[in-house]
């Protein structure tokens, strides 16, 4: 999806989301912009990033080992290895997946995220969650939409504030899905790091980025009508399948995951 769509102008002169993340992830591909946005943000974003991650890592590895072979991942990121692709298709080679962001410099760097196992297939989408009706149209090119599909909302919905619908995007994307499908998101808060929520707004408002965390009551409400697995609606830290929970520890992020009904 990605032929013939001439790249889009990078702004370097404004921070962005995507850009920021990936700097807090050690990563290379941001501008000194959203290093002074990252610089700002309270030590602990560093690591709760990195946890909010590895949930992703676990999240995704679960659903593809009971039989999820469809993934729609919106609000993507740079490209950190591993990817979610890379993840799901160590356990389902001909799992089929579909990236979505539209912040330019992940267009840029599509091919890595294009790069599938022989038996599946990955694609990318340039476009905003705000438009869930282009993203489904064009997923729907790629993912059979009769079969079960994991939906991806990581680390995304927090920028965007209530005036922008966030709650009724969610639902026009999970009303898509067929039954058997699963929604998997994390929303950045600050119930577990009260004493950092102003010095995290500050630092995002500085950058002229929308940053509307969220408590657990004001979460909760994106799982409506959908089954929560266990362990439910937790932080980063809790949610595990397979082993124990580790010591636990404080994080930035609400995760979880449900099936659709």
């Amino acid at each position: 999806m990605t032929a013939g769509i001439p790249s889009p102008r990078i702004d370097t002169s404004k921070p962005h989301p995507a850009r920021v993340y990936d700097w807090l992830l050690g990563g290379k591909d941001n501008y000194p912009v959203d290093q002074q946005v990252g610089e700002t943000l309270p030590e602990a974003a560093r690591g709760n990033a990195a946890r909010n991650r590895a949930f992703m890592h676990r999240a995704s590895a679960w659903l593809a080992k009971n039989g999820v072979e469809q993934f729609l991942d919106i609000g993507t990121g740079i490209p950190t290895e591993p990817n979610l692709h890379q993840v799901v298709q160590a356990i389902v080679p001909s799992a089929r997946i579909v990236y979505a962001d539209n912040d330019p410099i992940v267009l840029r760097h599509a091919e890595a995220l294009l790069i599938s196992s022989p038996e599946g297939v990955t694609d990318y989408i340039h476009a905003d969650v705000r438009e869930p009706g282009t993203i489904l149209e064009r997923a729907r090119e790629l993912l059979d939409f009769d079969r079960p599909v994991a939906l991806s909302l990581i680390a995304l919905l927090h920028f965007l504030p209530d005036d922008q619908d966030p709650y009724g995007i969610t639902r026009a994307l999970v009303d898509a899905l067929p039954s058997g499908s699963f929604l998997v998101l994390s929303h950045g808060t600050a119930d577990q790091h009260p004493e950092l929520k102003q010095e995290t707004e500050t630092a995002y408002k500085k950058g002229a980025i929308p940053l509307r965390m969220r408590t657990r009551s004001e979460v909760e409400p994106f799982f409506e009508g959908l089954d929560l697995v266990d362990p439910g609606l937790v932080f980063a830290t809790e949610w595990y399948q397979e082993e124990p929970a580790p010591v636990r520890e404080r994080s930035g992020f609400y995760v979880g995951v449900a099936r659709v009904r």
